[in-house]
């Protein structure tokens, strides 16, 4: 099970609800995904322009990125009401019945989490998808019959953290897939900046640029960081959030230079001194410092690989000389080359 004090996941926390009126309401607010936003606005001007729904949209990638902050983001620019619920909450083919014919024309329907809807429920898109219609089986056996709906024509935003999750012929029926990859520190020093500005906190440049630096490419982290620095700030320097009150802060979290926290410090080493510094599979990783393999490849590994610290072979993960040395350990043998 997940650490409730990993302070660095990615995963929301109960206290990130509070994060809701930091999010952008429009694109020129929006800071980072570049590319996914200027081709979003183009699909979006040409939809709105031919007065019709946008194509539906999936949003896949790690946890934090801002997948929920586009769905509300395209609802705004379009001009349309959002409906938000997740794969989880659909259980029955009946309830995502249910939510469909209560769409109005043009509305966005996001699901979160769309990978953990059952195959059963899941059906009940496609035709939803394609054609607008509904395919509902009233009765059952000899008596039962198919009975169809027509529906006013919506945008279905998905977002899932494993794309590999869903089924083709649902993910064949998303005209827009779009990825989203980590920020870079420049971009999440600017969404700090943003963020302490709308929390009418004063923080400086090298602040945030220690905040971005140390933020594990996550805007949720970021923010997450930055009112933790802020609680510190208000009891060290007036509410004025220094580059000495952010180390002070991340040093007390466990946060170090990397944005590694003490689970990632832990696995990385388990690896090299139980197993030598790998290879060694995912479930005997997850068994030597007691958590989920779930936890370890959705909220740990993905940024260990992104800064070069693991690598993925076919035999399992490996520590590289970068890690080792970022952790004050000597390099193997094999990666000097003897």
């Amino acid at each position: 099970m997940e650490d409730p004090d990993k302070i660095t996941t990615p995963s929301p926390l109960e206290e990130d609800q509070s994060q809701y009126s930091l999010r952008p309401r429009f694109f020129r607010e929006y800071i980072g995904q570049v590319e996914m936003k200027e081709n979003l606005q183009v699909f979006i001007s040409s939809a709105k322009g031919r007065g019709q729904s946008l194509d539906h949209v999936l949003l896949h990638g790690p946890p934090g990125l801002g997948k929920t902050t586009m769905a509300h983001l395209i609802a705004n620019e379009m001009g349309r009401p959002l409906k938000s619920t997740s794969g989880p909450v659909i259980e029955k083919q009946g309830d995502l019945a249910a939510i469909l014919t209560s769409l109005e024309p043009g509305q966005v329907l996001f699901i979160d989490e769309i990978h953990r809807m059952s195959r059963v429920v899941e059906e009940v898109l496609y035709s939803a998808m394609e054609d607008f219609k509904l395919d509902i089986m009233i009765g059952q056996g000899p008596s039962a019959r198919t009975l169809k709906l027509d529906l006013p024509p919506f945008t279905l935003v998905g977002a899932t953290t494993r794309t590999g999750l869903l089924s083709s012929p649902l993910r064949e029926r998303f005209g827009i897939p779009l990825h989203f990859g980590f920020y870079s520190p420049k971009e999440l020093s600017q969404i700090i900046t943003r963020s302490a500005g709308i929390l009418e906190t004063e923080i400086y440049d090298d602040a945030a640029d220690q905040i971005g630096r140390r933020s594990r490419g996550t805007p949720r982290i970021a923010n997450r960081l930055l009112k933790r620095a802020r609680d510190f700030a208000d009891h060290r320097s007036g509410g004025v959030i220094t580059g000495q009150i952010v180390n002070e802060t991340l040093e007390r979290l466990g946060v170090d230079e990397n944005g590694l926290d003490r689970l990632d410090r832990r696995i990385i080493e388990q690896i090299i001194e139980g197993y030598g510094g790998g290879p060694v599979g995912i479930n005997t990783i997850a068994a030597s410092v007691g958590e989920e393999s779930d936890t370890i490849e959705d909220v740990v590994e993905p940024y260990l690989l992104q800064i070069g610290f693991l690598q993925r072979t076919p035999r399992g993960r490996v520590v590289t000389q970068k890690a080792r040395l970022a952790l004050g350990f000597a390099p193997s043998a094999d990666q000097l080359g003897f």
